[in-house]
């Protein structure tokens, strides 16, 4: 808005040219002593695991998880998780709100222009003035004016927005590994799931052969061919199949509801008519294990972009040591009457630059910077720590794949050598050679071999879903477009 235009035209002009010349000098000595910094990412300090075998392949942060999962239930299953999981539409909420700080920031070194207009009537009593008579007057503005705009000089403004635009791309990073995190928990709990109707079909169906040996030997004891001592044995071991069955119910009723807590929506969780032990409802990556593709992990771009706008607080901190250069400017018109505020003669401007330095703040600039600096090298400790863990993520899942899936093939072997007991367990018995106790412990082993080879299958799977989680979980072709600033 335009103040109240006093002077000539000319003495304005001057001392405006004046304050014009200053100001481009300060602009020009601004290029030598910027304090901003923009120092490079540290090296990570990476641990070697010995013993791990890396092999080469596909890129598993570009491997889409529509190509990785082949099982058509579970591709619906991330399909409605991505789009109804509430933690993932908080990390998409959070990303947004920092995008609307890294603009709101970007525009603080704009100018704010604007129009305005006004009126101002005022009464002087008359012993304020010489004629002692009182006196009222009018004034009528209208103009275009600059409010406050500040000249970043020294990079202070432009490391602010620097800080939040990393901040808006480390939340941006943290969007993707939430979503790739939701892809793998979602793959793990159907996993768990499909193990759990699994063991309890075979818990089922061992419930119901054991209530048909226990009425077959009831009924021989009533008729004297066994003793009761038999039919308590074959009664216990159909007891201890129906506890089992019934834990089992209990535990896929809670993995039933986790997972669609998961997914956030109705989704068809009925037991499926394949078993888990028959296919692979999950792909077998085989990735390139390069440490510039393990920087692209998710978590770890997010603590690179973290440190990165510690960096730049640090230099906004270090502009606060220099002076602050505020313009202030308007023009227009201004007259005492309405119908001559846009008559000749009427015109009226004011130029209003200052220049600010702070020189005794009691220690608080250098205190902002000592906290700043401190928060560097905290971002730089958390990026070394992630990157280490990313490392041990990956050695991690490559050692479960590896031996879980020895562990699984050891299961298939146990299974068939507890078959062939169970088996010679019942002809012995049937010749007369063997106690009825021993055809029940064979039965009874041969029913944990089965349960024990479904959970190494599932362990199996875990591991390699593991393995794409290690890796990125395909986080890269999570990228939307819309995420870019």
């Amino acid at each position: 808005m335009a103040s109240k235009w006093r002077g000539r035209h000319g003495s304005g002009g001057g001392h405006a040219a004046r304050w014009i010349a200053a100001v481009a000098a300060v602009c020009a000595l601004a290029g030598c002593a910027s304090p901003a910094r923009d120092d490079p990412a540290p090296p990570a300090v990476v641990p070697l695991f010995p013993g791990q075998a890396w092999p080469s392949g596909a890129d598993a942060l570009q491997l889409k998880w529509q190509d990785y999962f082949v099982d058509a239930r579970l591709r619906e299953l991330i399909a409605l998780a991505l789009e109804n999981n509430r933690d993932l539409r908080m990390a998409l909420h959070r990303s947004a709100q920092a995008r609307a700080v890294f603009e709101a920031q970007r525009a603080e070194r704009f100018p704010v222009i604007g129009l305005s207009a006004g009126v101002d009537r005022s009464r002087v009593p008359g012993d304020l003035n010489l004629t002692g008579a009182p006196v009222i007057g009018s004034r009528h503005e209208a103009g275009l004016g600059v409010a406050s705009w500040e000249i970043d000089l020294w990079g202070r403004l432009q490391n602010l927005q620097g800080a939040a635009l990393e901040n808006f791309l480390a939340t941006q990073a943290g969007r993707r590994a939430a979503a790739a995190s939701l892809v793998t928990q979602v793959a793990g709990g159907y996993l768990a799931l499909r193990e759990t109707d699994e063991r309890l079909a075979l818990a089922r169906r061992f419930t119901a052969s054991r209530a048909e040996s226990l009425r077959i030997f009831t009924r021989r004891m009533e008729e004297g061919a066994t003793s009761r001592l038999n039919v308590t044995q074959v009664e216990t071991l159909w007891m201890q199949a129906r506890a089992l069955g019934a834990q089992l119910e209990q535990s896929r009723a809670a993995q039933a509801h986790a997972l669609a807590l998961l997914v956030g929506a109705p989704a068809d969780l009925a037991p499926a008519a394949d078993l888990l032990t028959e296919r692979d409802p999950v792909g077998d990556a085989d990735p390139g294990l390069t440490s510039d593709m393990l920087l692209h992990r998710p978590d770890i771009a997010a603590a690179e972009h973290q440190l990165q706008a510690e960096d730049a607080n640090v230099g906004a901190a270090r502009a606060a040591f220099f002076p602050r250069v505020v313009l202030t400017a308007s023009a227009g018109t201004a007259s005492a009457e309405l119908e001559g505020l846009f008559a000749s003669g009427s015109r009226a401007w004011v130029f209003s630059p200052h220049v600010s330095l702070p020189l005794f703040d009691g220690g608080r600039r250098r205190a902002n910077l000592g906290m700043a600096e401190a928060r560097r090298q905290q971002a730089v400790a958390n990026y070394e720590k992630t990157v280490q863990e990313a490392f041990r993520d990956v050695a991690d899942a490559l050692s479960a794949r590896r031996w879980t899936a020895e562990q699984a093939a050891i299961a298939q072997g146990a299974l068939a050598v507890q078959a062939e007991r169970a088996r010679l367990a019942q002809l012995r018995y049937d010749h007369g050679a063997a106690a009825y106790l021993e055809v029940l412990d064979a039965q009874r082993d041969l029913l944990a071999a089965e349960q024990q080879r479904v959970q190494a299958r599932r362990l199996a799977l875990a591991g390699r879903v593991g393995v794409y989680a290690a890796l990125g979980g395909g986080s890269l072709s999570m990228t939307l477009a819309s995420e870019a600033p």
